[in-house]
């Protein structure tokens, strides 16, 4: 087979270079993972490499798997299974090898994300602490932090001062996150972030070990390479130091991970032998292309480089603004049946945005026009159990009726049992009346004569005593304030669960906006919300793609419609706040990533109207304005006050992130600080091992990072500057 009959130039000089330090900067669609197949092949065909001394790691199984399907079309009678792997795959096959020479097993047990929740919840259970999810979450995150921080100090891991034989911790330093880790020795267990640094660990320690497999590697290729972190690029470094043969493919522009410790100025920065540039781009029409670069080049943490493409020009990309949300859907949704009207493949559509909570007037919006849709790898925003939930409280205070009283009842927990709620529905069924009235009428009984429950009755009772001097949503804020709900949410280590139920809320002001010359009540609401949570569809079906950026980085669609796009929402102002510039540059870069996902047409949609989370109107995302007018084409009127109104609120934020930051040291026990979500609080004291400070807020203490609080003087300057 003729290796290198479907390649370009410059896929040539990267599959034909052989040794030294190599770096392959390629763009989005230009083909790297064929020339990575390629020149694994040509290692084996050609050099005669044996594929186990080839080390190919990617960053998932699906793209391991892939990358093996492709070689064996190659390759002929090796095994090329061994070392096409992601790092925690290699990492334990290095440790089943390696691991003795810390006392440990080599069938040392790997531990997903809920036993380690299991063992955070037994080490709160020992010391007789409360253990919310919330708590169960920080615990980890604090674990996490602690593992890496001991990592990289010079006196010692926490594998030294911890794990391995013969260690001997103080009682005055069993902290929580040396009980979890001690819940691990016990077991010999390991999560994933264990199997790197007990494999670095391993490799920098014993001689024998770190020889043994650098040798191993004669040639090490790296794909999507900016997104890793700097461990990762710690242990590339040793295994490559014996041949020198380091292989390292990425494309910095398509850095959208930073938030989770991935480091691509490790990439920008890589000191190499040769260069090879992969700009031709195989997926994107030109038009779509000269978007996407105009965007990119705002950009500072890159290299620079053009996509370029032989396709066809075709059309060019349309930006849309709509005076509302639904009517941004609704324009959408027409698009999407216009494109379709011939072929009815609604597959080859795909509708991106920002964060999942957006999918809400996208849905709607398709429902109506029952255009068939699928959600990527999520639920559908009125199935959302978030969703539900608030939903059946308006639909207790309306209806009290029994399945909306099962969902609620303990939400939040009230205590109400299973058993408890057996002898209520036997009483309700023998006196055939709702669980509700039946509460209500035995609330003197011992099984229903708790105080959780005698509130719950009460709280409903006043609720429906005051839906008609309420708005829909001054009732719906009343409720997920007054029970609980909206702390629990606010805690909730799935942060997306409250923007979703906050997205609700603004639906139904706009809702009542709209209708509000219409006599509209809690009945009325609820009866026609019913038509968007009605489950009549087949959940089989084909249809239209709604999903999140991240969530579509690697794929491609002939059609792209990018929503959503708000100043504030995309690019987000909380990342910018909390990463400052390099949170703007990474929200640009995950434009660019929505950008080039589309391979024939591509639509840019936002919508006017008054955003209530943000208390103020909305506009257009700086990423519209900066594209150069004559690459694309507006769809309807320009609002060029909003735009106006946008380069405000950015140069706005602009003062607000230039000021230095708070130094960390600064901070001290007793400070008033406010934060984003939690509101103000009180430092009460610090942790020397993580560099976090617990805040006592109104609700509880919250172990939180120096970065994400701030002193309160400051917090309400910025808010006089920009009001």
């Amino acid at each position: 087979m003729d290796l290198y009959k479907e390649l370009n130039n410059n896929q040539v000089e990267a599959v034909k270079a052989l040794d030294g330090r190599i770096r392959v900067v390629a763009g989005a669609g230009s083909g790297k993972t064929k020339v990575l197949c390629h020149r694994y092949a040509r290692l084996v065909e050609e050099i005669g490499i044996h594929p186990s001394n080839i080390l190919c790691i990617t960053f998932t199984n699906k793209a391991a798997h892939e990358m093996q399907r492709r070689v064996r079309t190659f390759t002929s009678s090796y095994n090329v299974n061994d070392f096409i792997c992601t790092f925690h795959g290699l990492c334990v096959k290095i440790l089943r090898k390696e691991i003795y020479r810390i006392g440990y097993p080599s069938n040392f047990q790997i531990i997903d994300i809920e036993d380690s929740g299991t063992i955070a919840k037994n080490v709160f259970d020992e010391m007789k602490l409360s253990r919310t999810a919330v708590e169960v979450k920080q615990l980890l995150d604090s674990v996490r932090k602690y593992k890496f921080a001991s990592f990289n100090v010079q006196d010692g891991s926490y594998i030294d001062k911890i794990l391995l034989p013969n260690t001997d911790v103080q009682p005055e330093d069993m902290t929580e996150e040396i009980r979890y880790i001690q819940y691990q020795q016990k077991s010999f267990s390991l999560d994933f972030d264990d199997l790197v640094l007990f494999a670095l660990y391993i490799l920098k320690n014993f001689k024998k070990a770190r020889e043994f497999w650098s040798n191993q590697f004669n040639y090490i290729m790296v794909d999507e390479t900016q997104d890793c972190n700097r461990h990762d690029w710690e242990l590339v470094e040793i295994l490559a130091e014996k041949h020198g043969n380091l292989f390292v493919v990425g494309d910095p522009d398509q850095a959208i991970y930073e938030w989770r410790g991935s480091l691509p100025k490790y990439f920008v920065n890589f000191e190499c032998d040769k260069d090879i540039m992969l700009n031709q781009n195989y997926r994107s029409t030109p038009n779509v292309l000269d978007v996407a670069n105009s965007v990119i080049k705002h950009n500072t943490m890159r290299i620079k480089k053009d996509l370029v493409t032989k396709t066809q020009k075709g059309n060019m990309p349309i930006y849309h603004h709509a005076m509302t949300e639904d009517r941004e859907g609704e324009y959408i949704v027409e698009q999407i049946e216009k494109l379709t009207k011939d072929t009815k493949n609604y597959e080859d559509v795909a509708i991106l945005y920002r964060a999942s909570y957006q999918s809400r007037f996208i849905e709607q919006a398709l429902m109506k026009r029952k255009t068939p849709y699928v959600i990527w790898g999520g639920i559908r925003f009125f199935e959302r159990k978030e969703i539900k939930d608030v939903v059946a409280y308006l639909r207790m205070v309306e209806y009290k009726d029994d399945l909306s009283f099962q969902r609620i009842i303990n939400y939040p927990s009230r205590k109400f049992g299973n058993v408890s709620m057996q002898k209520l529905k036997h009483i309700a069924s023998e006196e055939n009346i709702t669980l509700f009235d039946a509460l209500k009428k035995y609330k003197e009984e011992k099984d229903f004569n708790k105080k959780p429950l005698i509130d719950f009755i009460e709280f409903i009772e006043d609720c429906n005593s005051i839906k008609n001097t309420y708005t829909i949503s001054n009732l719906l804020e009343h409720i997920i304030d007054k029970t609980g709900v909206k702390n629990d949410l606010r805690t909730d280590p799935k942060s997306e669960r409250l923007e979703n139920v906050e997205e609700l809320l603004n639906s139904i002001k706009y809702y009542e906006q709209v209708n509000e010359n219409e006599d509209i009540s809690l009945t009325t609401y609820l009866q026609d919300i019913a038509l968007f949570t009605n489950a009549d569809y087949n959940k089989e079906v084909k249809g239209v793609k709604l999903m999140t950026i991240h969530q579509a980085k690697g794929l491609e669609f002939p059609y792209v419609f990018i929503c959503g796009l708000t100043e504030g929402i995309f690019p987000s102002h909380r990342t910018i706040r909390e990463r400052r510039k390099n949170g703007e540059e990474e929200e640009r870069r995950l434009m660019y990533v929505a950008l080039t996902r589309a391979e024939k047409r591509l639509f840019l949609t936002d919508s006017g109207g008054y955003n209530f989370t943000t208390k103020r109107d909305k506009t257009p995302s700086r990423f519209i304005l900066e594209i150069k007018k004559k690459l694309i084409d507006t769809d309807g009127p320009i609002d060029e006050e909003a735009f106006s109104q946008t380069k405000t609120i950015v140069r706005e934020l602009n003062t607000e992130i230039d000021r230095p930051l708070q130094e960390e040291s600064s901070f001290k026990v007793g400070d008033d600080v406010v934060h984003a979500i939690f509101g103000e609080g009180k430092i009460t004291k610090k942790d020397d091992t993580t560099g976090a400070f617990v805040v006592k807020f109104k609700d509880g203490e919250r172990s939180l990072l120096p970065r994400f609080i701030e002193p309160i003087k400051i917090i309400k300057r910025i808010k006089d500057i920009c009001e």
